[in-house]
């Protein structure tokens, strides 16, 4: 089955979308969900985990934990996540490298069900142990898939939809983290007797994706830049474009193959050290510095925490609306992306997230008088990040691999040529 449409950045240009392109990005975005839920399904059952925490500890050293450990314990846990994500992301290159684009998220795939079932047996085991490395595992599964899905969904994907392609990466996470929520809640399974159920039930779509994507088409950059294999990303691009004329497209995969001879040692050390490097790679550190960084986390971790300390009457109703809100803005990103712009958005998202930290801490602050200027952080680091994105990061809209790395190696010479 194929597609057609036309984009708006080109009238006349006429795209196709294939059944395997589609069924290629769905199979993959798989992942992004189980990613989504796990960030979202911890928020609501705090008390219902830390009562478990508690009563492990009084049956182990029989007296009650204090209520600075139970805080301490808690907040690890839930940062345990971030922890194996930081692990696992130094890793996701040579991963991805040697094994392939897609073979890598079905590696990945199996950390996901390797952490479901520590979580799923931690209360019946009795152990506070089984949790919190079932939830580093799922950090190390989300280290390697945060990178690893859009970079599989960018290189199958046909120029001038990329960009609304690997939105859907997003996308899924977002309906991961609402589906997430609504599975915690306290009149589904986040009760005392189903939270380790609630926590498992990522194990459908990690079971789902091992149905699918074994049948989808591995990347064809990936078998010529790593693998040197022309003929298989030829066919592999066929099944992708559902037609036998992908020339143009693997000259120009040979082309930047070319361009990438005598990379293929680069040392972590020499991507800070060498010009040519330094700014693909800054742009890449401060983007991700300002998602990180934003505060998103800190509100979808423990948004019905700060929403009962603000006197909320409905904290848990009031973060599934959070929820809602994500996904319906990540669906507008999706039909915006291509006329707007990658940059445009991008810029925008700062600056309301800029906008909304500040809010916070005004809102919290009639509760408290210190603990809420953190949001603060927040702001300044993301006014600093809609700066840099404003003069320094290029638009990627409807350009090709080879034509962003032109305008960055034409940066470099003019800078090379001032000093």
């Amino acid at each position: 089955m194929r597609i057609m449409f036309w984009t708006a950045t080109t009238p006349c240009v006429q795209q196709t979308v294939t059944w395997s392109l589609v069924q290629s990005v769905m199979a993959s975005v798989l992942g992004s969900l189980q990613i989504g839920y796990h960030t979202g399904n911890i928020n609501a059952p705090q008390m219902v985990i830390e009562e478990f925490f508690n009563q492990t500890w009084k049956e182990r050293f029989q007296e009650p934990m204090s209520l600075h450990a139970l805080t301490m314990l808690w907040s690890f846990t839930v940062s345990t996540l971030a922890l194996g994500a930081t692990v696992s992301a130094l890793t996701v290159g040579i991963v991805a490298d040697h094994y392939g684009r897609r073979n890598s998220i079905l590696i990945a795939n199996s950390l996901s069900l390797m952490a479901v079932a520590f979580m799923g047996v931690s209360k019946i085991a009795g152990s506070l142990e089984a949790l919190i490395v079932g939830r580093f595992l799922i950090g190390l599964f989300c280290g390697l898939n945060m990178t690893l899905i859009p970079l599989y969904i960018q290189e199958i994907s046909p120029t001038r939809v990329r960009g609304a392609f690997s939105t859907m990466n997003q996308l899924s996470q977002t309906v991961g983290i609402f589906i997430g929520q609504i599975m915690s809640l306290e009149n589904v399974l986040g009760t005392s007797r189903w939270w380790t159920l609630m926590l498992s039930l990522s194990a459908i779509p990690a079971v789902l994706q091992y149905l699918t994507l074994p049948f989808c088409p591995e990347s064809p950059r990936y078998f010529i830049i790593n693998c040197h294999k022309d003929e298989l990303a030829a066919r592999e691009l066929q099944r992708l474009r559902g037609t036998q004329d992908v020339l143009e497209e693997i000259e120009e995969m040979k082309e930047e193959a070319a361009n990438l001879k005598g990379t293929e040692d680069v040392t972590m050390l020499r991507l800070f050290i060498v010009s040519s490097y330094k700014q693909p790679i800054l742009i890449a550190l401060i983007l991700n510095a300002s998602s990180q960084l934003s505060g998103f986390n800190a509100i979808i971790n423990y948004s019905t925490k700060i929403f009962r300390l603000a006197g909320v009457a409905h904290p848990t109703h009031t973060t599934m609306g959070i929820g809602a809100i994500n996904i319906l803005f990540t669906i507008f990103s999706v039909f915006l992306v291509e006329r707007l712009g990658r940059r445009s958005l991008l810029m925008f998202g700062q600056f309301v997230m800029a906008l909304c930290n500040m809010l916070l801490t005004l809102s919290i602050a009639t509760l408290h008088l210190v603990g809420p200027y953190v949001f603060l952080l927040f702001t300044g680091f993301l006014l600093v990040a809609v700066l840099y994105t404003y003069f320094r990061v290029p638009e990627t809209t409807g350009r090709t691999f080879k034509e962003v790395a032109a305008e960055f190696r034409q940066a470099d010479a003019i800078l090379t040529s001032r000093f």
